[in-house]
């Protein structure tokens, strides 16, 4: 039989993916725990605190658990801060590249930080968040953040690099010096500085983006409250440096007296969800195809934007079992594929097949082209079993369209 392929840090059982229709999303809330309980040494001993970010991981019905563990959510519009605020009620931290007048109304009833892209941003709303604060007597005033771009690369696919030449996310420093010589009072009532610079890496490059960091934002932090370090982070990956990753923080923390923030959105979700699918068809080929009743382009969108394999419960590389086959989805995309794997045995109509990773960038991103449709969505626990939360039909397809 060909080895199993999927990561499984935990050494938990894997749920009972028979007991529920295909395709279906399984999120298993032990594994899910044990990936927060790491974030929240990260927090304890560092003295930081981290946001779940919306963007990469939207399930809800698991927010309750997550908000135990975690500071509250980072979004980046008005629905995602709205229900980080009704289904968490903890911290609510947003950033856009540009607010609209409408959503920036939405959004100052919702949110506890609002970070700006641009300094044009920041002096067209800034006074609306004075006001806001002003008027409401919160107990807690809303603080603002302006996004920094330290203009140092370490992403290697481009379409996922905040700091890739030309960027528009983030201010970079020659444009902040113009902005301080016209208004040398520019940065007044600012709170805080955010950078995101990292996607699916570990502490070596996040060292790397510090250090660019202080080089070029240094002399600001001592007169701000908060520096956010964005997303990124694979902390809860078991080949991580966690020792090393809280010795940075602490210093960091310890030099500037900043609070610090991190927010990332795999690293809560990360080896804790799968993606249950059938066979339909066999299609003679070389190598032969196997159509599923789950779409790469509609179901896991990442795997053609970023591309990647996913790894499959039971099947290998390519001629590393017996049996090879190609796995695409049920559309007319021609390039609706998985990719390539092996099986002990040959496939056959009815077989169930359980993509692994399956939580982040799927539920988020998924779509319903070609009228196919979403994937139903489930959570498991060894306490209750497997429960079916969420099953989609026609009228989730039709009411997206007008």
């Amino acid at each position: 039989m060909a080895p199993e392929t999927c990561p499984n840090p935990s050494g938990l059982p894997y749920p009972d993916f028979a007991s529920v229709p295909t395709p279906c999303y399984v999120v298993d809330e032990d594994r899910l725990e044990w990936n927060l309980r790491i974030l929240r040494s990260v927090q304890d001993r560092a003295g930081c605190r981290i946001l779940l970010a919306l963007k990469g991981f939207s399930m809800f019905s698991v927010f309750p658990l997550v908000g135990r563990y975690l500071a509250g959510i980072a979004a980046s519009s008005p629905f995602e801060a709205r229900l980080g605020r009704e289904e968490m009620g903890k911290e609510v931290h947003v950033y856009s590249p540009a607010f609209s007048d409408a959503d920036f109304d939405a959004l100052l009833g919702l949110c506890d930080h609002i970070v700006f892209n641009s300094i044009s941003q920041w002096q067209r709303f800034g006074p609306r968040v004075a006001a806001a604060n002003r008027e409401s007597g919160r107990a807690r005033p809303i603080e603002c953040g302006l996004r920094v771009n330290p203009e140092r690369s370490v992403v290697g696919t481009p379409i996922y690099d905040p700091c890739a030449p030309g960027s528009r996310l983030g201010l970079v420093r020659q444009g902040l010096d113009t902005a301080l010589a016209i208004d040398p009072g520019v940065l007044d009532g600012l709170d805080g500085l955010h950078v995101h610079a990292l996607c699916e890496q570990g502490v070596e490059p996040l060292e790397q983006v510090v250090e660019a960091v202080k080089a070029r934002f240094g002399d600001l932090l001592p007169r701000m409250k908060w520096l956010n370090l964005g997303g990124g982070h694979h902390i809860t990956r078991p080949d991580y440096d966690v020792d090393r990753l809280v010795r940075l923080l602490s210093g960091l923390r310890d030099r500037y007296g900043v609070q610090l923030y991190l927010e990332p959105g795999e690293a809560i979700a990360l080896q804790t969800g799968f993606l249950v699918a059938s066979v339909l068809d066999l299609v003679d080929g070389d190598p032969p195809v196997a159509i599923l009743d789950t779409s790469a382009a509609c179901h896991m969108p990442d795997v053609l934007e970023m591309p990647y394999r996913p790894a499959i419960l039971g099947a290998g590389l390519p001629g590393e079992g017996p049996w090879t086959c190609r796995l695409g989805g049920p559309t007319c995309l021609a390039g609706d594929v998985a990719g390539d794997y092996s099986f002990p045995a040959p496939l056959v109509p009815g077989d169930r097949l359980v993509f692994c990773d399956m939580a982040h960038y799927t539920m988020v991103k998924n779509n319903t082209f070609n009228g196919v449709n979403l994937p139903s969505i489930a959570l498991a626990s060894r306490a209750e079993g497997v429960r079916v939360l969420r099953r989609f039909g026609y009228d989730d397809y039709r009411t997206r369209l007008s």
